[in-house]
């Protein structure tokens, strides 16, 4: 520690971020074991033990949320994991400098643009008043009037899902391009040499380079499938389609801090963060048990 005294030292305002931010707040977890009330100070508070997760998975509309949680969140990792990997994999193969840094940049603006934005954009698309979805179904004979796309329920989680893999698939696309900008060039040499085609190579040389990063992201990524927000839902949602747009956090902010539960609330913050590290546990483990890749 002498010895490295001014590393340590330039990590104490990181270290103290980390405290201050992700480690003190969990004091508020005592919330969800108490009938909380605001005006009261914290030896004043009524301690009810578990009876808000015993209210909160009575609850049927628990239930039905934690479905769209699921189903919104599997869609997302099924689609925006694997979208930015074959995206990432065709960009690498550009050898026009210009256009590949035209394409890379064009798609990376939307992950800056505020949900408020994208939100308004997606709904203009679909808008049944000159969207321009609507104008070429219509222009091209499957529809004979404008679908009410917003309206319907059962295309919501798809209209999220194709939502946000615009927005984000350029930006998660870097972390893949990175990784196969340190596969070895010697390799694709080598290949060229045996006769190996560009799908070959892809295959046989840039997939299996990539493949820690893709194991790591996964992982990862598993670990937040409970934890996805609510800004889409909520910008993107109307009363018509609510039973398929409410998620865990929406249903927080909602029946939590929108009713003054707040022990409520935070028994539902609780519940998701118990899940996301029993995901992440479960998932490093398998993961590192047949791939030898983990991230801890």
């Amino acid at each position: 520690m002498k010895q490295q005294k001014y590393l340590y030292a330039m990590s104490v305002p990181f270290v103290l971020w980390v405290l201050v931010f992700n480690y003190v707040p969990l004091w508020g977890w005592t919330m969800a074991f108490q009938d909380f009330k605001p005006a009261r100070s914290f030896m004043e508070q009524e301690w009810v033990g578990l009876a808000n997760f015993t209210a909160l998975f009575q609850d049927e509309r628990f239930y039905l949320v934690l479905l769209n949680t699921l189903a919104m969140s599997i869609m997302g990792l099924a689609i925006g994991f694997v979208v930015p990997i074959i995206f990432a994999v065709f960009l690498n193969e550009v050898r026009v400098q210009t256009f590949k840094r035209t394409v890379q940049t064009v798609s990376y603006l939307p992950h800056f643009v505020s949900w408020v934005v994208v939100a308004g954009i997606v709904t203009k698309v679909l808008s049944t008043d000159g969207g321009i979805v609507n104008e070429m179904l219509m222009a091209a004979g499957f529809v004979n009037e404008p679908v009410q796309f917003m309206t319907k329920g059962e295309w919501f989680w798809m209209i999220v899902t194709l939502s946000d893999l615009w927005k984000e698939m350029g930006w998660n696309s870097i972390i893949f391009l990175a990784a196969m900008a340190g596969v070895d060039p010697q390799q694709y040499e080598a290949a060229k040499v045996d006769g190996a085609s560009r799908l070959r190579q892809i295959w046989h040389i840039t997939l299996p380079g990539i493949r820690p990063t893709i194991l790591v992201v996964l992982i990862l990524s598993i670990g937040h499938l409970i934890t996805i927000g609510f800004e889409k839902q909520f910008l993107l949602g109307n009363p018509i389609v609510v039973d398929y747009a409410e998620v865990l956090d929406l249903y927080a902010l909602n029946y939590g801090i929108g009713l003054g539960r707040f022990s409520y609330g935070t028994a539902i913050g609780i519940f998701n963060s118990l899940v996301s590290i029993v995901l992440l546990f479960l998932a490093n483990g398998i993961f590192k048990r047949y791939t030898n890749q983990s991230v801890m």
